[in-house]
């Protein structure tokens, strides 16, 4: 059994998010959480509120041991892309890519 939590729509790029997920992967949840915390990283911020989530989410609804569990499985999907122009010289513009970001954090009880 493995309780998951979601974030969509979040205003950062995948790829500065994948960064931070490959530090926590595999890792108890208590560690992780603590890792999170000491990471100087934008997506840091995200990960914290959504760890702790998919933690109580564990305890709460599936009565999982919150000393037992780790990080089974995270991984971030590009969301919807905004786009907007940055004006430039001699009339012509160039576009911003407003990226966002799907994460997914499931825990699990190790036996």
């Amino acid at each position: 059994m493995e309780a998951k939590a979601y974030l969509k729509y979040a205003r950062i790029s995948p790829r500065k998010v994948k960064i931070v997920l490959d530090l926590i992967r595999g890792k108890d949840a208590g560690t992780a959480m603590a890792i999170l915390k000491n990471t100087p990283k934008s997506a840091s911020e995200y990960l914290i509120k959504l760890l702790g989530s998919a933690i109580a989410n564990a305890e709460n609804n599936f009565n999982m041991d919150v000393s037992k569990l780790y990080v089974s499985e995270c991984f971030v999907c590009p969301g919807p892309t905004l786009k907007r122009i940055m004006p430039r010289a001699k009339g012509s513009a160039d576009r911003i890519l407003k990226r966002t970001s799907h994460v997914t954090i499931a825990v699990k009880e190790r036996d």
